[in-house]
């Protein structure tokens, strides 16, 4: 039960993530989703529209980053089940407050500079929500970029921990509904098999 968003988000990549979650959701509501991201962000409308589906599902979804987690991505990495949010040991994770153009006439900028404002703060509020951080903390870290290690998102609460191991025990994590998996906490060491050759 894995789906991998491994792009930019836009409209055509949230209608997949979300069918499948849906699909996935259909077929066993009580088993874990593993959502793995890589991605830059994208579109926040886009983005919200799989957050949302996330929120309503019955189905847990634990998400991890591979590679990156940024703007858009990063929202939705924090947005997993809770202590089921994890990030690979290189992966970067970024927050910011959302950006973009405006043409048209002066009422019209007007509309979509108050449409972005509000959208901005509704990311601010979930983020807040989801990493246990004071609204204004976050609004203020998101000024400007704010890149992040595994282990600084751990400690933002962006995820709940930093997964260290093999191939083999990372393929384990996403077969695994809430069970235990290796940590940077754990001291994980490859299998004695490997360890051998």
């Amino acid at each position: 039960r894995i789906i991998f968003l491994g792009d930019a988000i836009e409209d055509h990549v949230a209608n997949l993530i979300i069918a499948q979650l849906l699909f996935l959701e259909s077929e066993d509501p009580e088993k874990d989703i593993q959502l793995y991201i890589n991605s830059p962000g994208g579109v926040v409308t886009s983005g919200m529209a799989i957050y949302d589906t996330m929120q309503y599902l019955r189905a847990p979804v634990s998400t991890i980053c591979i590679g990156q987690a940024a703007s858009m991505g990063a929202v939705l990495l924090a947005a997993g089940a809770t202590g089921k949010r994890y990030a690979l040991p290189n992966s970067r994770i970024m927050i910011h407050q959302g950006s973009g153009g405006f043409r048209g006439n002066t009422p019209d900028v007007e509309i979509q500079m108050r449409e972005m404002m509000h959208l901005t703060d509704r990311l601010m509020e979930i983020l807040a929500k989801h990493t246990g951080q004071q609204f204004e903390k976050v609004k203020r870290d998101s000024e400007r970029d704010k890149f992040m290690s595994a282990e600084e998102a751990k400690e933002y609460g962006l995820i709940d921990e930093v997964f260290e191991g093999n191939a083999e025990s990372l393929i384990s994590l996403a077969h695994a509904a809430g069970g235990e998996v290796p940590t940077a906490d754990d001291g994980a060491e490859p299998s004695p098999e490997k360890s051998k050759k």
